[in-house]
């Protein structure tokens, strides 16, 4: 493990290029999705990953079913310029062949499902040529036969073992530059299953829970599965898959870096407490708007803490731990700044004096 600015200790793994992004090492983590628009329709697809890149995707991944959906790589590397572009492939190597010609940083693949040796040997040199790094995906819904008769079903170590064995494929090949993911739709699963790729090789890991449901269900699978291994120091890049609008997976994404403190790009961490009998102002109210209007500061890439407290037996020791806070009384509050009580404020200037407070934080040198 390594020491890390944002986790106690990190996972030390290799670091790979994808693009201009670096995933592995002491890289920040970063955040991914996968576009849904028919792969053959350019127009729509670059539309989609300009979503992505400006609601924050560091890396976007196109599924290349054929040689018109690599067209379109082509055409999202010309219109969408700086987004590393991951092309997914399954069964034909020679999909992979085109996607890089046709300019795509990282290649996704199964090799279990590419067929033989000399195909996979095949995707390798060319990435070696074109300096794009593989990843292998594992999912448990697409194992190999063999290995759900070794283990009866699709069980973290079946999913393990066949990532370790196609990352000892490409490195018999000499091919170092792999990303690993191994998922599932069984959170506990896919955790254990990272586990034991992590404990037994130095591969950057890509984690999400696949398959994971809807907007709500689906964000609170991956946060408790995704925020499990974070804690633990392993994952080096992140999707959130829903059923949903990309664009969603990537606000989820960020939204769990950001509550996890992993975020390092900046920007406004809000904190506030449950309520208890002891409230006397509209905490609820007050912590609902109070969000919204912070949701469009831009905090220059400083890391700012916001605490919103209810009363007077935790609220002021709370609000002290962050940059600008308060803590409720009886109908009003009271302004804390860096842990030195500024002002009281009556109950209709919290917002206002937060905001106000937020701002000039920002502005300052």
């Amino acid at each position: 493990m390594i020491k890390h600015k944002y986790n106690e200790y990190r996972r030390a793994t290799r670091a790979v290029r994808a693009g201009s992004v670096t995933i592995g090492a002491d890289a920040r983590v970063t955040v991914q999705s996968m576009t849904n628009t028919d792969s053959r329709d350019a127009a729509a697809t670059v539309a989609q990953v300009k979503a992505l890149a400006l609601a924050g995707a560091d890396i976007v991944r196109i599924a290349v079913p054929d040689q018109a959906s690599t067209e379109t790589v082509a055409a999202v590397k010309r219109e969408c310029a700086g987004v590393p572009i991951v092309a997914d492939i399954h069964f034909d190597y020679r999909l992979a062949l085109a996607a890089l010609s046709a300019g795509a940083d990282k290649i996704r693949i199964n090799p279990g499902n590419i067929g033989a040796s000399y195909k996979v040997r095949e995707v390798v040199n060319a990435c070696a040529a074109a300096g794009a790094p593989i990843r292998i995906g594992v999912n448990g819904g697409s194992l190999d036969r063999a290995l759900l008769r070794k283990y009866g079903g699709p069980t973290p170590e079946a999913l393990a073992e066949s990532a370790l064995s196609q990352a000892d494929m490409l490195e018999g090949f000499g091919f170092r530059d792999i990303v690993i993911s191994v998922k599932s739709s069984d959170v506990r699963g896919m955790v254990r299953a990272v586990r034991l790729v992590s404990a037994a090789c130095d591969c950057p890991i890509h984690i999400g829970v696949t398959e994971a449901g809807d907007e709500t269900d689906g964000a609170l699978k991956n946060a408790a599965g995704i925020g499990a291994l974070l804690c633990d120091g392993i994952g080096d890049t992140i999707r959130v898959s829903l059923t949903a609008d990309p664009v969603r997976e990537v606000e989820a994404g960020r939204r769990i870096l950001k509550l996890l403190g992993v975020d390092t790009r900046g920007g406004i961490r809000f904190v506030s407490c449950p309520t208890c009998g002891r409230t006397r102002i509209d905490l609820i109210g007050i912590a609902a708007r109070v969000k919204r209007e912070l949701e469009g500061i831009d905090t220059r890439g400083r890391d700012i803490t916001v605490a919103v407290m209810g009363c007077a037996v935790n609220g002021p020791g709370e609000a002290r731990e962050a940059d600008i806070g308060i803590a409720g009384g009886d109908g009003k509050a009271v302004l804390i700044r860096r842990g030195e009580i500024v002002r009281p404020l009556r109950e209709d200037e919290i917002i206002d004096a937060l905001v106000a407070e937020i701002t000039a934080l920002t502005e300052s040198d």
